[in-house]
């Protein structure tokens, strides 16, 4: 039974933290219910690319526009530099902490220490990167000034809640949403392997969610393995890792072959601890939050500053209702599963949350992801008043009959569409697919205020 630090009457509602890469991403996450947002400084940070904050004039306004709606701008520094990078990182970083973020997420020791010799006032979170997963680390991160650590993806629910029960002072941050690298805690060589583009500098290319196909070496040849630089037997057979002997049904040699790349056969190696180069499902911890609230995390966290502002819209949207339920001791509503499955993922896991589900459990879970789902169709982008109808950016095809989804801050409503009008304001019965502008009837009473991000999605 979970014991949290503090008394019910008393726990603090976590705070929503959600991912923005740009401002119009940043004040979505707002209208939908996020805490605080981070973004990137692009030359320290791991996310370089689709990142607008990298001009100051930007950072400045979205750091303002934030504090002036009471949240929190977090602005993540969290590279292992080499000496290059060391030696430019104050003078870099000054004008950026002379705007007041209210945190630098950082895992570097050596730009930790920079900062505290230079800016003592500056609060600085420890980044996922520095992979903490023991309260002895946590310790000592406290005892040199760090105000709140980011916790490896790698632990338990129990293993957590250890955590907290050993460091009740410090400020604890999770994941709960997005995606999951195939390395420990993103710490991958891949990117850095096929394109010399570093992942721990900041430009990863996503190199394991490229579309692999798997040979096995027994059927395709021992010259692959030669071919391919690896070090094998005089038979042209690949040794076992580390000289040990493999089980049985390790014997076989298996070769990845990376689409771009035909006849370019790599081989797997795997030790006790897995293989690590095939891409991972994507985090989906929605029905853990009830528990991480009694736990006393202090901050749940949503990846994904290079995805959509639909993306950050509907899963801040489902993590607040989520966290708003848990604090009223409201039962997890299993329809948010159905609608988070809606957003572009490559199937859900929650991670290492929860080690091993029954598969009554499994099925239940994936039972209720199946139904509600939708597909986003359109972005709104203004509304006639007198028509009733809306003007829609299309992002996927629909048409009339079709039950839509209408997603909007003040909460969504669903309907089938009525009536529909081209770009022109011509009748039509369906728009085929994305790149048009048309017209679409609001549901009865459904009016967005201007201004709003809105959205469309269709019930599949």
């Amino acid at each position: 039974m979970t014991s949290p630090r503090r008394p019910d009457a008393q726990r603090s509602t976590p705070e929503l933290l959600a991912p923005a890469g740009s401002l119009q991403m940043m004040r979505t996450a707002f209208a939908y219910g996020a805490d605080a947002v981070y973004a990137g400084q692009p030359r320290y940070s791991l996310r370089v690319r689709n990142n607008s904050f990298g001009k100051l004039e930007a950072l400045e306004a979205g750091i303002n526009e934030a504090h002036a709606a009471g949240k929190a701008f977090y602005l993540v520094s969290n590279i292992y530099p080499h000496n290059s990078k060391v030696r430019t990182f104050v003078e870099d970083m000054a004008p950026v902490v002379a705007l007041k973020p209210d945190a630098l997420i950082m895992a570097d020791p050596g730009l930790i220490m920079m900062v505290r010799e230079t800016w003592p006032d500056v609060e600085v979170h420890l980044s996922v990167q520095a992979n903490t997963t023991n309260y002895a680390a946590v310790r000592f991160w406290q005892s040199v000034g760090i105000k709140r650590i980011i916790l490896s993806r790698e632990l338990s629910l129990d293993e957590i809640e250890d955590i907290r029960q050993a460091c009740p002072d410090m400020e604890l941050e999770v994941f709960v949403h997005g995606a999951l690298c195939v390395a420990y805690s993103g710490r991958c060589l891949l990117s850095g392997y096929f394109n010399h583009r570093d992942p721990n500098q900041g430009t990863c290319t996503n190199s394991c969610r490229w579309d692999y196909k798997v040979h096995d070496a027994n059927e395709d040849g021992a010259g692959d393995l030669r071919r391919c630089g690896s070090e094998g037997g005089q038979d042209g057979t690949a040794k076992a890792l580390g000289g040990g002997e493999r089980h049985e049904a390790g014997q076989r040699v298996y070769l990845l072959e990376e689409g771009t790349r035909p006849g370019e056969l790599m081989p797997i190696e795997e030790d006790e601890h897995g293989t690590y180069i095939l891409n991972s499902k994507d985090l989906r911890a929605v029905e853990h939050v009830e528990r991480l609230v009694k736990i006393g995390i202090d901050s749940l966290k949503i990846e994904g500053r290079t995805k959509s502002p639909y993306y950050v819209a509907r899963a801040s949207q489902g993590y607040r209702r989520a966290i708003d339920d848990a604090m009223a001791g409201r039962p997890f509503d299993m329809r948010l599963l159905g609608e988070l499955e809606g957003l572009a993922n490559r199937g859900y896991t929650d991670g290492f949350y929860q080690r091993h589900h029954t598969p009554e459990h499994q099925n239940y879970l994936r039972g209720h992801s199946e139904s509600g789902r939708g597909l986003l169709v359109g972005e709104l982008l203004e509304v006639d008043a007198a028509t009733g109808f809306a003007h829609v950016e299309v992002k996927n095809g629909f048409g009339i009959g079709d039950r839509l989804e209408f997603i909007q801050p003040a909460g969504n409503v669903v309907a089938p569409l009525e009536a529909l009008e081209d770009a022109d304001r011509r009748p039509i019965a369906r728009i085929p697919g994305a790149g048009k502008r048309v017209w679409v009837k609001l549901p009865e009473g459904l009016r967005p205020p201007a201004g709003e991000p809105c959205f469309i999605a269709r019930m599949l």
